[in-house]
């Protein structure tokens, strides 16, 4: 499956085209919904936030509920183009030139000046508005899509939020229903409460004084089998798609598999995770700290990715920069913005992972049709199971 999304932050919609997702899934429309409002919550979120209300228009590719396997296109309306009619006019009668405010003063940690430099422009705007985080929205209804077909396999992605400034939440968590209610119930989807209260109290803070925040994250996909990735070729190992998938997030900076950062500090013997065997359970591990990932493949564990993301460059303060036309020091501009973006985040995480992991399926049970994918997929546990009875 490969995805294409266009479209700009305050232009009529977003875009998106799925080529390659597997005809006779049962499309929940619903579900893909619930997972675009789950992107705009959280404590940190701007404005604009209380404009949008984002919801799917299906253009082609799904009949009567079911995907069809020809390319499926969406829309999702940006509400807030009404108030941005003429800043984005795309005719050339020049009326946009007339009410436009030119944007001049770029902002550090942000693809302004360099996308002002790429493409030649006289305004930043042009760049601001594709480079803008809200083309996320047009990700997560991809992995909405991907999470659908997933399901089938029983397999569940899962985030949760481990620090947003200096306040984390350090502990190992099981992903039971109570865990996983606490996450979604949490302005900062962080499981528990009195380290989500001084989170909050964090982000609140750092609006008083103008600034912003960024944090960590941890996404998990459970029930994916072994085998899914490869050694053979270095752009086909699992745990570099996943980590550019990761990189692609507007504002991350860094990515781990598993206990990744801290695997520098430890030895071998208390990092590596030791196999057993018994009956019951066939070849399993006590613990993960490759994170599901071994060689490049899936080892059966659950897939365990954390991902750190920098505070977000719009401050209501703004940052020193300099004019590009003036080449005088000034400040960078200070349009609507979140403050804190990390709850917003993990559940784009959980949907580019999504995304990595149902192709990593398709590759190796097939991609055309959804249960010949699924009969293949019952073929290669039945062989497992019996590889591990020898």
């Amino acid at each position: 499956m490969r995805y294409l999304t266009a479209g700009e932050s305050h232009g009529k919609a977003l875009v998106g085209i799925i080529d390659g997702y597997p005809s006779g899934v049962p499309v929940d429309i619903d579900f893909i919904n619930k997972e675009l409002a789950r992107r705009q919550k959280g404590t940190g979120r701007g404005g604009r936030m209380a404009i949008e209300s984002d919801e799917v228009e299906i253009i082609s590719g799904i009949r009567k509920s079911y995907s069809i396997g020809s390319p499926i296109s969406f829309l999702i309306h940006n509400k807030d183009w009404v108030n941005w009619k003429d800043i984005m006019n795309i005719s050339q009668d020049g009326s946009c030139e007339n009410k436009e405010k030119i944007l001049l003063n770029p902002r550090p940690g942000h693809a302004d000046l360099t996308g002002f430099l790429k493409y030649r422009f006289n305004n930043i705007r042009d760049v601001i508005e594709r480079s803008s985080a809200r083309e996320t929205a047009a990700r997560v209804c991809v992995g909405g899509f991907a999470k659908i077909a997933l399901n089938l396999f029983g397999i569940k992605i899962y985030s949760y939020v481990t620090r947003i400034g200096p306040v984390s939440f350090e502990d190992k968590i099981k992903l039971e229903k109570e865990t996983v209610k606490k996450i979604e119930e949490s302005a900062v989807r962080c499981p528990d409460e009195k380290i989500s209260n001084k989170m909050e109290k964090e982000i609140l803070k750092s609006k008083a004084h103008g600034d912003s925040l960024g944090g960590k994250f941890k996404v998990i996909a459970v029930g994916a089998p072994p085998g899914l990735g490869s050694y053979s070729q270095w752009d086909m190992r699992l745990y570099s798609r996943i980590a550019a998938a990761f990189m692609s997030i507007p504002a991350i900076k860094a990515v781990d598999i598993g206990n990744g950062f801290s695997s520098a500090s430890v030895s071998g013997r208390n990092f590596h995770d030791e196999i057993y065997y018994d009956e019951k359970n066939g070849f399993y591990r006590k613990t993960n700290r490759a994170g599901g990932i071994e060689g490049g493949m899936t080892n059966g564990g659950n897939i365990v990715v954390g991902a750190v993301m920098k505070p977000i460059p719009t401050t209501r303060k703004g940052l020193g920069t300099v004019n590009i036309q003036t080449k005088k020091a000034g400040v960078s501009l200070k349009e609507r913005a979140d403050i804190c973006a990390v709850p917003a985040a993990s559940v784009v995480g959980e949907a580019v992972l999504s995304i990595e992991i149902l192709n990593a399926m398709q590759e190796k049970f097939g991609k055309d049709n959804i249960d010949e994918i699924l009969e293949n997929y019952t073929s290669y546990k039945k062989y497992i199971k019996n590889i591990e009875k020898l």
